[in-house]
C-alpha cells in the first residue's frame, strides 16, 4: 500500500512501530523493519554508546530503513544526532518538538525528521521549521498523552499542515489504518500493539497483565510525574496516587539514584532533564525527580517483570488485544484487514439522497 509515508521513508507498509522506552530495542525494531514497516529505536533509555551499538545491531540484521527516537530536550541530544548521522540512520523521531536548528542539521545530513505532537499548533510549528512529517497522538495513546481524542485531533492536523501526517492513539488493526487514511493520514503508528508481540522482549508476566486488561484497567494519571500519563492500573500507580509528599520524594530519590547509575547522567544532569520535562507546569521536586527517572519505573516492569514495582504505559487499545503474534504476522494481518475493509467500502451502494436524521438534527 503506497502512501506519502512509504514514499518518504522507503518502507512497504504505512505502519510505524513507536519508540517505547525499554521495549523498542534492536530485536523489535529489526523484526518490524523486516516486516516492511518502520521500526523506531527508543534511545532515551540508552547511553550514547549503547545507542551506537543498538543501531549497528539492527543494521547487521537488516538493510531495511528504520529510525531512532530522541528526546529533543536531552542535554546530549546533539551527540545522539551525530551518532545517527555517522551510522546512517534513515529517520529521526522526536517525543518533543526539536528546535529549528536541530531539524535543519538532520535534514542537511539526509535524515528524515518526524516529530510526535499532541496538538495542532505544535504540528504547525514543526512543519514551519522544516519537519518532513509528523506523528499525531490522540488521548487514547499510551505514555505521556493529551486530552483530545484522535478522531478530533487528526483531521485538525491534516487540514493544518501540508506534510505527511501519521496517526497514533487507538490503532491496532487494519480497520483503524483504513479509518486513518480516510481522515487524510499517510499511515498509523502503534505502540501497545507492537509491545504485545512475540518479538517484544517484555517479560511474559507483564504481557499477560496487558492481555488481561479491560478498559477500566487503563487509567490516565498525573501521579507519576505531574503530567498526564496513560498506563495500566497497578499497585505502584495506586501507591503513587495515595503517597504523601515526603514519601514520594524519598522514593523518587531512590529510583533516581538507580537510573543515574544506568544512564551515566550526573545529578545536575538528571535535575536539568526533569526540569526540561515540566513544559511550564508547576511540579513539586518529587515530581521533577520522577520526571527525570520515570525510565526506572518503566524498566522495573518492562525489563525486570516487576508489575508490582513498575509502571506499564498503555494505550486504551490494550483492552482490545487478545494475542501475541510475531511482528511479521501482525503486519501481514493489519494489511490484509485493511485491504478487506477498503474493498468493502468500495462495494458499498451509494446513497440516492439525503440520509435520515434524528429529530434534533444529529445524524
Amino acid at each position: 500500500m503506497r502512501t506519502a509515508l512509504t514514499d518518504l521513508v522507503g518502507v512497504r507498509h504505512p505502519i510505524v512501530q513507536t519508540g517505547m522506552g525499554w521495549v523498542a530495542g534492536p530485536r523489535l525494531v529489526t523484526a518490524t523493519a523486516r516486516a516492511g514497516a518502520l521500526g523506531i529505536l527508543a534511545s532515551a533509555t540508552m547511553s550514547p554508546d549503547h545507542l551506537r551499538a543498538a543501531v549497528r545491531e539492527v543494521k547487521s540484521r537488516t538493510d531495511a530503513p528504520f529510525g531512532v527516537n530522541l528526546r529533543a530536550d536531552a542535554g546530549d541530544a546533539r551527540e545522539r544526532v551525530r551518532i545517527m548521522v555517522e551510522e546512517g540512520v534513515r529517520v529521526a523521531s522526536f517525543a518533543l518538538a526539536p528546535s529549528r536548528e536541530l531539524i535543519a542539521e538532520l535534514r542537511d545530513a539526509g535524515v528524515v525528521v518526524v516529530p510526535s505532537v499532541g496538538a495542532r499548533r505544535h504540528a504547525e510549528k514543526v512543519a514551519a521549521w522544516g519537519a518532513d512529517a509528523v506523528i499525531v497522538q490522540g488521548g487514547e495513546g499510551g505514555g505521556h498523552t493529551g486530552e483530545v481524542a484522535t478522531t478530533v485531533l487528526l483531521p485538525q492536523v491534516v487540514d493544518a499542515v501540508d506534510i505527511p501526517v501519521v496517526a497514533a492513539g487507538g490503532f491496532h488493526d487494519g480497520r483503524g489504518l483504513v479509518a486513518a487514511l480516510a481522515y487524510g493520514a499517510a499511515g498509523v503508528a502503534m505502540g501497545t500493539r507492537f509491545l504485545l508481540t512475540s518479538d517484544s522482549t517484555v517479560p511474559d508476566a507483564v504481557k499477560a497483565r496487558y492481555l488481561a486488561a479491560t478498559a477500566k484497567d487503563i487509567t490516565l494519571t498525573r501521579a507519576v510525574d505531574g503530567l498526564p500519563h496513560r498506563m495500566l492500573r497497578t499497585e505502584m500507580v495506586a501507591e503513587l496516587e495515595s503517597a504523601g509528599r515526603l514519601r514520594s520524594l524519598y522514593r523518587a530519590l531512590r529510583r533516581a539514584s538507580g537510573f543515574r547509575r544506568i544512564s551515566g547522567l550526573s545529578w545536575p544532569g538528571m535535575v536539568r532533564d526533569g526540569l526540561a520535562m515540566r513544559h511550564g507546569k508547576e511540579l513539586t521536586w518529587s515530581q521533577v525527580l520522577l520526571a527525570a527517572n520515570t525510565p526506572m519505573l518503566l524498566r522495573a516492569a518492562m525489563v525486570d517483570g516487576r508489575t508490582d514495582l513498575g509502571i506499564m504505559a498503555s494505550g486504551q487499545v490494550a483492552a482490545l488485544i487478545e494475542d501475541l503474534p510475531s511482528v511479521a504476522e501482525l503486519v501481514d494481518r493489519v494489511m490484509a484487514e485493511a485491504e478487506t475493509a477498503r474493498a468493502l467500502l468500495v462495494d458499498l451502494p451509494r446513497p440516492r439522497g439525503p440520509g435520515p436524521q434524528s429529530p434534533d438534527g444529529w445524524n
